[in-house]
């Protein structure tokens, strides 16, 4: 789904940037460009990256309770 309008960036694009170390909508900025023309993509931009460290902490939650 497409989260920045004006730089035709998607959701998966912004979770492999998160993958590839990227940790606020600064840093999704600068790789991506989100947030550069309006700006109404960070609030869904800052929900995503929540979701993502919700499940990376429960990711480590199951593996360090291997």
């Amino acid at each position: 789904m497409y989260i920045c309008i004006c730089n035709a960036v998607t959701d998966s694009q912004i979770k492999d940037a998160l993958d590839d170390g990227a940790t606020s909508v600064a840093d999704l900025n600068k790789t991506l460009s989100v947030g550069s023309c309006c700006g109404k993509c960070t609030r869904s931009a800052r929900a995503i990256i929540k979701q993502y460290r919700s499940a990376m902490e429960i990711d480590e939650l199951s593996y360090s309770a291997m």
